[in-house]
């Protein structure tokens, strides 16, 4: 094993050392529910109140049943290790502003019901990985949008309420909407497009060619 990757096995390892411990908890916490036949929905998110506030915070570590976390932890493993290891740098940031600004949007602009889950999240992670590959315009995160639109693309129905009523649209909606503003915020923190000598040579031939055409003219 070479020292490039050894390197890349390490960034790999550390980049799922948050998400993993992050689902861990999750799955702690529905365990606990279940083994002292808690509900635990009651620590969710209930808008424009203050005893729903700490849903904020809490909110992503709480779950309706199994199959509703197994939904979530799949998706929320994949895209946090996407985010940490290709955005390492701002990585932390997005990851924390997103959990946070969903969980108050979803406070203040939620209807009047208990919103609970990890599924804005997974929301604002996949449409900062999808906007931030455009946005740097770099071919490496590019490739990594389109797989996410691939793997994903689908996720967009969970934002129209005429398909899920029962299910936290404006989670899915404002996580959405969180995940693309920090694509925009951040687009100059992290990996920018690479500069390739080629393209640069070739700009420096095509300006010279106009200058002389140019020339020619007078």
């Amino acid at each position: 094993m070479d020292g490039e990757d050894l390197f890349y096995r390490k960034k790999l390892l550390l980049s799922i050392i948050i998400p993993s411990s992050f689902i861990v908890l999750m799955w702690i916490v529905k365990l606990v529910e279940v083994l002292f036949e808690a509900d635990f929905s009651v620590f969710g998110i209930y808008p424009l109140s203050v005893k729903g506030s700490a849903g904020i915070l809490l909110s992503p570590f709480i779950h309706a049943d199994f199959n509703h976390l197994l939904n979530n932890t799949i998706p929320l493993f994949f895209l946090s290790t996407c985010l940490f290891y290709f955005y390492s740098e701002v990585a932390i940031k997005v990851f924390s502003v997103t959990y946070l600004l969903t969980g108050l949007l979803v406070w203040i602009f939620g209807r009047q019901s208990w919103h609970i889950g990890a599924s804005g999240l997974v929301y604002g992670l996949a449409a900062f990985l999808f906007f931030s590959g455009i946005i740097r315009k770099h071919l490496g995160l590019i490739a990594l949008s389109l797989l996410i639109v691939f793997l994903y693309g689908s996720m967009v129905w969970g934002m129209v309420p005429l398909f899920y009523k029962n299910v936290s649209w404006e989670s899915h909606m404002l996580g959405s909407f969180a995940g693309v503003l920090l694509s925009v915020i951040y687009r100059n923190e992290g990996p920018q497009q690479p500069v390739y000598p080629w393209l640069e040579e070739d700009e420096i031939i095509s300006d010279g060619e106009k200058s002389e055409d140019t020339g020619e003219q007078f």
